[in-house]
């Protein structure tokens, strides 16, 4: 099997199977970044076959600084962000016909009820994820999803080293919150609190 290095070289001369083959090795993680970006199923289709697009139509621009893998990255984060920009909206998730991340838990090893739970969880994180305003989810996709260095993410959009850090640190403050309150309010503490009068 040919290395990234080698499909990369070989695509840049015309060789489309070359190009099909790195297609295929990434797809499934470039469906999995646009979504986490958008929130839904069509577009992150739309945007997974753009960045692809724009990765083919650009790839004499690719110096080989990076690995092909984070370039890509990079291109999908891109095209999400455009969109995100262009739409100024906050899409509703759902999971059921939602992607599996390459980090996620592979159900084999967990119990039925723990594989429950944890596609609860999923749910619950992804539409707290998506009431972030852009500039804030991009940053935690980036670093927590893309593994982006503060650096980099800084470079990408635009700003300060300072402002990258106190946006990821106000959008995980927000997710865990919401995610702790939710919790809360499912075990049945949220609703007795409530019916109190409690805010949770």
């Amino acid at each position: 099997m040919l290395n990234d290095e080698e499909l990369v070289a070989q695509s840049k001369v015309g060789n489309l199977e070359a190009f099909s083959e790195l297609v295929e090795r990434y797809q499934k993680l470039v469906y999995t970044i646009a979504y986490r970006f958008l929130g839904d199923y069509e577009d992150a289709c739309d945007a997974a076959q753009e960045a692809f697009v724009r990765a083919f139509t650009r790839l004499h621009t690719f110096k080989g600084d990076c690995s092909f893998k984070t370039w890509l990255c990079h291109i999908v984060a891109n095209v999400c962000r455009d969109e995100l920009r262009r739409y100024k909206r906050h899409p509703q998730v759902f999971w059921d016909d939602g992607p599996v991340a390459e980090t996620d838990l592979n159900p084999q090893f967990i119990l039925p009820e723990e594989a429950l739970a944890a596609k609860e969880d999923e749910i619950l994180l992804q539409n707290l994820l998506n009431c972030l305003p852009p500039e804030f989810r991009a940053v935690v996709v980036m670093r927590d999803i893309q593994g982006f260095s503060y650096e980099e993410i800084a470079s990408q959009l635009g700003c300060s080293l300072g402002t990258v850090k106190s946006r990821l640190n106000r959008a995980r403050k927000y997710l865990k919150e919401g995610y702790l309150r939710a919790r809360e309010f499912a075990s049945g503490a949220g609703v007795a609190a409530a019916g109190k009068g409690e805010e949770i």
